[in-house]
């Protein structure tokens, strides 16, 4: 089992920044992919980031991209997600995730391990 234990959230001002991380345990894998959700009240959980653990690519919902960045810490088992020029629209409850699958990153059903989820709130 993998465990994800994610941290960073809490309440910035809009053009503010966080970073968020997830740190993993358990029977951890480094290949595959490694996710970042979000859902804000009353709607779907989407997509936002996902990084590929052994090559390295990296891909973003049209939203997020300039403005955030999925990275890793090999060593720690880690994986962070920098949001910048936050918007009041970013508001929701961030979800890491993480899948052996090499295919279809973006997906939320893709996924086989999630985090409990950190909120940020951004005001206007």
């Amino acid at each position: 089992q993998v465990q994800l234990a994610e941290s960073g959230g809490g309440l910035v001002q809009a053009g503010g920044s966080l970073r968020l991380s997830c740190a993993a345990s358990g029977r951890t894998f480094s290949y595959g992919h490694r996710g970042w959700f979000r859902q804000a009240p009353g709607k779907e959980r989407e997509f936002v980031a996902a990084l590929n653990w052994s090559g390295g690519n990296t891909y973003y919902t049209e939203s997020a991209k300039g403005r955030f960045t999925i990275s890793r810490d090999n060593a720690e088992n880690t994986v962070y997600l920098q949001m910048n020029s936050l918007k009041p629209e970013d508001t929701a409850v961030y979800y890491c995730a993480a899948t052996r699958s090499r295919y279809w990153p973006t997906y939320e059903s893709g996924y086989d391990y999630w985090g409990q989820g950190t909120q940020v709130t951004v005001s206007s």
